[in-house]
């Protein structure tokens, strides 16, 4: 790419930068800074034009020549003379490439051709290459099917035997029964010759057993000559694999600001992980700061984009800012930040302080409250405060799990609190029968194409980035949502949503998914881009009382405040 062949550059030409922030910014939770920003801006103006020259397009284009899009990293850096310049990185690989020009290198290079892991990765390869030809070899063919007949064969014989020694059975008890009338010289007779048919019938089957036994065990040995060079060559591809994995993961080593090295091997043991999981240490910001702490550069502040069409599960949009990955990166980052001043992870800050937990309704058996945005529904990891919490401190005698439903933290709106395990159960079945009517409201980012309808689009959690939930066909559950237009004004859309099922997140992937809407919510800092809020509100509820079995029915329609 033109004017983009350094690894250090300049920030765009401004009449005044702005000042640089206090400290790092926190990766998995931030907005992103107004240098962070000057610098994205400039590699997206590079990286439009190395689309060009790369002939990949990120699938922004009907010829879809590159197919999905690509996550990017910025990093702005204070250089030892105090001056400020960025650095640009890619996760993964770009048009085949993991260090192309104007980026930084890779923590480590795995596609150098020279390296240990492409000659590991070759010696796998022919091993592969190896098994493939056993496997398909027409002699294997033939022994597997020859056994395969002398068992069938075997199986035939004897079962067919069996058959003609219980005819024969059969007919020795006929031949008795019509001898009752003869001498008793002839019936001994006769007694002697079936006894002696009995025995030698049962012998032959004996025989028959050991004759055929003895041809499947001929073809089994035959056959087993080759399932034991195939079980040796497929023993010796495991350990070959595991034994490059292991230095894979020692030859990856981070540094952090107190140039204190760690291998993979050692972030991930103390994780769920145990073993780093595909592609960890491969994302743009490990390779960052990497490459920061090597140089002499004091990291300043970072910002990672999507750029490109979004991936069929996970929700990206192009040129959209978003967090570090929670599962690859945060035992990484968590290690190399370590030395720097970083913000304060504003996930251990109570968001509900000064805010008030509102009652619309109140009888002896249950409460409707209005619950404010940034707060929790029940306790969390590290916060206790939430509606879980307050009404407890509000009705003391209360029992049961009082919570009926959840809001996520960011969702304000309205919910069902109980005073009591029956109510709890009574409200909670209505709830599972689906008979709960809500309805929400949603201010998305964009114009939606429609007016009306209905999305499903099943969803799980995204194991390598909890709390996200990605869009998943095969595992994932079934999610239906309903929805209609309200309101459009200025490139923004107002939509009520109605949620069939009661998946985690389901309103905002729904919204943000190119299946769905197509538009993420206003705020959503997981699925679209961070705001004053999130603009979505759960403003009406209708249910059945519990006792009185009225049909109760509340709306608050103060949005997003």
């Amino acid at each position: 790419m033109p004017t983009f062949d350094t690894l250090l550059h300049p920030l765009p030409a401004t009449e005044q930068l702005p000042a640089p922030p206090p400290r790092f910014n926190f990766p998995f939770h931030y907005r992103p800074h107004a240098l962070a920003l000057l610098a994205a801006a400039d590699l997206q103006r590079h990286l439009s034009d190395g689309e060009r020259n790369w002939e990949h397009d990120f699938g922004l284009t009907s010829s879809d020549m590159g197919g999905c899009g690509k996550m990017f990293g910025v990093l702005v850096v204070r250089d030892r003379e105090g001056d400020l310049y960025y650095l640009a990185a890619y996760s993964g690989k770009l048009a085949d490439s993991n260090d192309l020009p104007g980026f930084v290198p890779p923590v480590f290079d795995l596609l150098d051709s020279e390296g240990f892991y492409k000659r590991g990765e070759a010696e796998i390869n022919r091993v592969s290459d190896a098994i493939a030809v056993l496997e398909t070899c027409p002699a294997y063919a033939e022994a597997k099917r020859e056994y395969a007949a002398a068992v069938d064969t075997a199986a035939n014989s004897l079962q067919q035997e069996r058959r003609n020694i219980k005819r024969a059975k059969e007919n020795r008890r006929s031949l008795r029964e019509a001898a009752v009338s003869q001498t008793s010289e002839a019936q001994a007779a006769l007694e002697f010759t079936l006894s002696q048919e009995s025995i030698r019938l049962s012998y032959g089957l004996k025989d028959l057993k050991r004759a055929v036994e003895h041809q499947v065990e001929l073809k089994k040995k035959k056959l087993d000559e080759y399932t034991h060079e195939l079980v040796t060559l497929r023993d010796r591809r495991s350990e070959m694999s595991a034994s490059l994995q292991r230095r894979i993961f020692e030859r990856y080593t981070f540094l952090n600001a107190d140039l204190e090295l760690r291998d993979l091997a050692s972030i991930f043991a103390q994780t769920v992980f145990l073993t780093p999981p595909a592609g960890a240490g491969e994302c743009a910001a490990p390779k960052l700061l990497q490459f920061a702490y090597l140089h002499g550069l004091e990291p300043v502040t970072m910002a990672e984009f999507w750029w490109g069409q979004s991936p069929a599960s996970e929700i990206r949009k192009h040129g959209h800012f978003y967090p570090a990955c929670r599962g690859k990166c945060e035992p990484i980052l968590t290690h190399m930040l370590q030395g720097l001043d970083v913000d304060p992870n504003p996930l251990l800050e109570n968001p509900a302080v000064g805010k008030k937990l509102s009652i619309l309704y109140e009888d002896d058996l249950l409460l409707v409250v209005n619950k404010p945005s940034e707060f929790l529904s029940v306790p969390g990891k590290h916060i206790e405060d939430s509606v879980w919490l307050r009404i407890k401190k509000m009705y003391p005698m209360a029992t049961g799990p009082l919570i009926v439903h959840r809001l996520d933290m960011s969702t304000s709106g309205l919910m069902l609190v109980t005073k009591t395990k029956e109510a709890h159960k009574l409200l909670q079945r209505q709830f599972f029968r689906r008979t709960v009517k809500k309805r929400y409201a949603a201010l998305l980012a964009g114009e939606v194409a429609g007016d009306r309808g209905t999305i499903d689009l099943p969803l799980r959690g995204d194991l390598t980035d909890r709390p996200r939930q990605i869009v998943c066909a095969d595992h994932g559950k079934n999610a239906r949502s309903e929805w209609e237009v309200i309101e459009r004004r200025e490139g923004r859309t107002l939509v009520h949503m109605w949620p069939v099922t009661g998946r985690t997140h389901q309103l905002r992937v729904h919204a943000a998914h190119p299946g769905g809407l197509n538009c993420p919510i206003v705020g959503d800092d997981l699925y679209g881009q961070a705001d004053d809020r999130l603009h979505l509100h759960a403003e009406a509820i209708q249910f059945v009382h519990p006792t009185t079995k009225e049909t109760l029915s509340f709306e608050v329609t103060e949005r997003f405040t």
